[in-house]
């Protein structure tokens, strides 16, 4: 089985939105992914990214939007593929399925953000395809989320539903340094 570290949606919006006052629940979201980005590229393991372009011309995501730019600690390396989707999910119009196969990947390490989002609607397709599956819970980047009646929800409580809805059903929740012993042995 080949696995790989699969990045998604590390664009600076999310920057720009934490440093505007909205905390991420993981504050060491991007070192952490850039830890993993180390370990899987010293080994040689396959790196892929997924990047969010966002249609509307306002959207933060916007292709020609600043963050719509990789946050610098994730940049891609030349030669690691990179996939730009326009909706939720990195399998819908990206090609990334067919890559996979192509490649002989039948697993997935999954980091990046947002987790309540893209992180979600990716791993539970992946899952749906058949990808054995990994969430990485420490190295997602999420925020608050405000309820339909105007109550906010704290990020660290989206954060552990998101995780409680993956884990054991879609994927396997693990830490970063969990994973970075499984890349050393």
């Amino acid at each position: 089985m080949s696995t790989a570290l699969l990045v998604i949606d590390t664009q600076m919006a999310f920057v720009a939105r934490r440093d505007a006052g909205h905390p991420w629940a993981n504050p060491d979201a991007d070192a952490r992914i850039a830890a993993l980005l180390t370990a899987f590229r010293a080994k040689d393991l396959p790196v892929l990214h997924v990047l969010h372009h966002g249609q509307d011309p306002r959207d933060d995501f916007h292709a020609d939007s600043p963050g719509a730019q990789v946050q610098p600690a994730a940049a891609p390396l030349p030669g690691e593929p990179v996939f730009i989707k326009h909706g939720s999910s990195a399998f819908v119009g990206t090609g990334l399925a067919d890559h996979l196969t192509a490649q002989g990947i039948t697993g997935l390490v999954i980091a990046g953000g947002a987790a309540n989002y893209c992180v979600e609607s990716s791993t539970r397709m992946a899952s749906d395809l058949g990808y054995t599956t990994t969430v990485v819970g420490d190295a997602l980047i999420n925020f608050g989320q405000t309820l339909r009646d105007g109550r906010r929800v704290p990020a660290g409580d989206v954060l552990a539903l998101t995780l409680a809805n993956l884990d054991g059903e879609f994927a396997h929740v693990a830490v970063t340094n969990e994973i970075l012993t499984q890349i050393a042995t």
